[in-house]
């Protein structure tokens, strides 16, 4: 087979929810990470039964650094989120020294898609009817 000269690329983007609340730890060195699961749904149709199938697989995502703080300040469980990162694999052994083997997704930018209202950005609450006062003021415009 011929030499083949490859470029390197290990990109991967995500659309998904956050399966239940993310885990920010720190490093001995003082590191933030940030680790939650996201759940991802394909939809295919089946050609044998002409059926819509819907399957959902499920991803490990780490965030380092400040990107993980940031992001831990808003995400939750059910959250949608946008996940852009590099694939990476690690392995170890169990204490019954079993090989176990992980792939999980080493995020360099996550985007939370839900908009979180604060008490800032909360629209005004419309004022309370007092007594007597009309609550349909259609009826006086003059047209």
């Amino acid at each position: 087979m011929a030499d083949i000269r490859l470029g390197h690329l290990n990109y991967v983007a995500l659309l998904g929810r956050v399966t239940m609340d993310p885990d920010l730890r720190y490093t001995p060195k003082g590191t933030a990470v940030l680790g939650f699961h996201i759940a991802v749904d394909r939809s295919y149709k089946d050609r044998a039964t002409d059926e819509w199938i819907k399957e959902t697989s499920f991803f490990n995502v780490n965030v380092w650094a400040q990107q993980a703080e940031r992001t831990g300040e808003t995400m939750k469980k059910g959250s949608a989120v946008l996940v852009e990162g590099e694939l990476r694999s690690r392995s170890w052994e169990t204490q019954s020294g079993e090989k176990r083997y992980v792939v999980e997704i080493h995020a360099r930018r996550v985007q939370v898609l839900d908009k979180f209202v604060t008490e800032e950005s909360a629209p005004a609450k419309p004022p309370e009817e007092q007594p007597g006062q009309a609550s349909d003021q259609l009826d006086d415009i003059p047209f």
